[in-house]
């Protein structure tokens, strides 16, 4: 059970600015306490009640580790004396402030406020000084009335003192009379902590601000799962889950929002569809800046198979009849889909473009969405690929830690390029290819390169396979399965779990295996043996390379569980690793961890082996995958260095944008390619365990599949066409625009 401890903060002895940890010295009726914790907002002279353990610290000793805390006000002579003389208010030192208690007593808080003029009544305040002394005293005042009122509807201090940054003095209204509006003023307020804060003030279920904060939820959380609109239908739907109330009293405060231009409603088919404002306004501008983009070049056909065979014989690279309609496409629009499965030659046809395009004078860009992908396609083309983000130069925004996305490279400062060739672009979401197109000029040639039948992206939108499906861009689909990659079986049973075709598991084969299991005790066994001893071995790689991909997060044979047992035997606790308990997960030194949430203001600094900082940037992002290399408890930090040897500091909440990645789900592993992959699959939900996510799973491997479980259901997930249907208009805002 917690301790509680009262008191004032007698002395600040450290304070990390970034994270807010601190280390002060408390006194509790004349003894001397030092705490330790995160202290959002605090000074010397505040008066605390905290909650807590005493802890022992291996080097300062006893200390008493704040779990939470909350302001009170000085209410004795001692306390506001003790308060003042803290250097809380700069040119008040000790003894001034035994002078200012003594001639006001209990009345000289008060004093301060109502009639600050009085303070020039005492020895050595002169007007001009008791008006700067009253300033400063009203100024904290209100920060900790603030800090006081917030408290007692649970808000935390962080968030508290985000609130006060963002309405002043008008944030007791806010409050009280529309604290919906938090959710959609303060980053990290979602709906669910607005409606708790509501219902203590007093706020009805039936309030038009609950239902229309409400809408604006259900919609977010939409765009969460991929939707860039929802039916009116569903909207209601889910809303009513939500707030409990019916769904006919919606329409009047869907007009309201429409009105207000917090939402876009569109007709199709008779029916509304739903947009939060800004996915409405990306996916219509994307659609424009493509139709912009898509001219025609001045290469005829016969000048561009001329050049072709001379770019063939310079490079020793053979095209077939595809690959070659793929330069020639490239060479005369300006916007080329490349798609096509593993082992149809993808990249010999980029490698075919680049060249090309190399040999006519131009200068040509490459990017991908995430740093494996940008890594891979580096190594298979020779040629520096960088994230897009990179790419269009993410910016901080002044440091503001709460601001939203923003790149350097946009319309005003496009980039400068001839050609741009993204690849994997199934992962690319509407979000991040609406910032792309904004830097792209008129005339630049785009490439598109990518699987259209891997998953789609994790956020909003459906990019790909939109374009695809508008009809308005060429496309080349490559389908030849090339001599070299159909000795493989892993490429071989991909394009036949495409097709819906069954697939051999007779363990014959030297890269795809089943290994026929019922229990799940069984197949976890089997994997700690496969991914510890055995696989490593098979691929010549480390474990930390062999990636174990599950459909479920939940389960038995869930990403939550594996990773609890595999990391007790691939990283097992030692006296020598430090490690940090947070929200039920250990995060112990030499942990395999994966970035879960895109955080564009987090720094990481690349250095040499002198130790001398070679490269450094801006942002991490769902799905990067590191190591921990360091835990510092004192400083509350947690050290992990990505790939390229990218080294991040993490304060301690931020560890819950980090998960353990010794198992991941299939969805997560878009864009990664791994030397092995290891799938436990025995039973499940049927809209995860479906041909779309196998096919998926496959294809992340490069030397080695495993499949742990049941063959049965390996033929389930085949034969299981079902997608979850992703929301999204990019096409007809496509076929409307070409329609003008």
């Amino acid at each position: 059970m917690a301790e509680i401890l009262e008191g004032c903060v007698e002395k600040i002895v450290f304070r990390n600015t970034e994270n807010g940890y601190t280390v002060l010295s408390l006194v509790n009726d004349d003894t001397e306490i030092t705490c330790v914790g995160s202290f959002t907002f605090i000074g010397e002279g505040d008066f605390i009640k905290a909650s807590g353990s005493y802890i022992e610290h291996q080097i300062y000793g006893e200390q008493f580790q704040v779990e939470s805390y909350e302001f009170k006000k000085p209410e004795d002579i001692q306390s506001m004396e003790r308060y003042l003389g803290s250097g809380a208010i700069k040119g008040i030192g000790n003894a001034l402030a035994a002078r200012i208690v003594r001639r006001f007593k209990e009345d000289t808080f008060r004093v301060m406020k109502e009639e600050p003029e009085r303070l020039s009544e005492v020895k050595g305040i002169s007007e001009k000084m008791a008006r700067e002394i009253a300033n400063q005293f009203e100024e904290k005042q209100d920060m900790r009335d603030a800090m006081l009122f917030l408290q007692q509807y649970g808000i935390s201090n962080t968030f508290a003192v985000k609130i006060y940054k963002e309405y002043g003095q008008k944030m007791y209204d806010v409050v009280k009379e529309n604290p919906y509006r938090l959710a959609e003023d303060i980053s990290g307020i979602g709906f669910k902590l607005a409606d708790e804060i509501a219902a203590k003030v007093g706020i009805g279920i039936n309030s038009d601000y609950r239902i229309k904060a409400g809408l604006l939820y259900v919609l977010l959380q939409a765009s969460g799962a991929g939707h860039v609109y929802l039916p009116e239908e569903i909207l209601k739907y889910k809303t009513t889950e939500l707030l409990g109330i019916a769904a006919q009293s919606m329409d009047y405060h869907i007009t309201d929002l429409a009105m207000d231009r917090k939402i876009m409603i569109r007709e199709a088919e008779g029916k509304k569809l739903i947009y939060g404002t800004s996915l409405y306004y990306m996916e219509l501008n994307t659609a424009k800046m493509l139709c912009d983009l898509n001219i025609k070049h001045d290469f005829t056909i016969t000048e561009i198979e001329q050049r072709l065979v001379s770019v063939e014989k310079q490079f020793k690279i053979e095209l077939d009849e595809l690959q070659r309609t793929g330069v020639i496409e490239a060479a005369r629009n300006g916007i080329l889909i490349l798609t096509g499965g593993p082992g149809t030659g993808k990249t010999t046809t980029i490698n075919a473009i680049i060249r090309f395009f190399e040999a006519e004078g131009m200068d040509i860009l490459l990017a991908a969405p995430t740093g494996r992908a940008a890594k891979r396609m580096t190594e298979t083309t020779g040629y520096e690929a960088r994230t897009i983000h990179r790419l269009l130069e993410i910016s901080r925004m002044s440091g503001d830690l709460d601001s939203k996305l923003l790149f350097e490279r946009n319309e005003a400062n496009p980039l400068e390029t001839d050609v741009i060739i993204i690849d994997e672009m199934s992962m690319v979401d509407i979000t991040l290819m609406n910032s792309l197109l904004k830097a792209i000029t008129v005339g630049t040639r785009l490439i598109l390169v990518g699987d259209v039948n891997q998953l789609p992206s994790v956020g909003p939108g459906n990019v790909l396979k939109d374009i695809i499906n508008s009809h308005n861009f060429n496309v080349v689909k490559l389908t030849k399965i090339f001599r070299q990659a159909s000795e493989s079986d892993i490429i071989v049973n991909a394009h036949k779990i495409n097709a819906g075709e069954s697939i051999k598991l007779d363990n014959k084969s030297k890269d795809f295996f089943l290994l026929k299991r019922d229990n799940t005790n069984i197949i976890i066994q089997n994997i700690i043996t496969l991914v510890s001893q055995k696989i490593p071995k098979y691929v010549n790689a480390t474990t930390f390379d062999i990636q174990v991909l599950t459909p479920m997060r939940k389960g038995e044979l869930g990403v939550e569980r594996l990773n609890q047992v595999l990391q007790q035997y691939i990283n097992p606790p030692n006296s020598n690793k430090k490690e940090k308990e947070f929200h039920n997960c250990i995060f112990r030194e030499g942990d395999k961890v994966m970035q879960i949430k895109n955080n564009y203001q987090l720094t990481w600094e690349s250095k040499s082996k002198y130790g001398i900082t070679t490269e450094s940037g801006t942002g991490v992002f769902n799905g990067d995958m590191g190591i921990i290399k360091e835990i510092n408890l004192f400083a509350e930090l947690v050290i992990i260095e990505f790939d390229e040897g990218r080294m991040v500091e993490y304060t301690f909440s931020q560890l819950e944008e980090l998960e353990l990645a010794y198992a991941i789900t299939i969805h997560k592993s878009q864009g990664s390619e791994y030397p092995a992959v290891i799938m436990p699959l025995l039973s499940g939900p049927r809209m995860l365990f479906n041909r779309n996510l196998l096919y998926t799973a496959v294809t992340r491997a490069k030397d080695c599949v495993v499949i742990v479980g049941s063959e049965n259901t390996v033929q389930v997930m085949i034969d299981n066409e079902s997608e979850q249907h992703r929301y999204s208009s990019l096409s007809d805002r496509i076929k409307e625009l070409e329609a003008i």
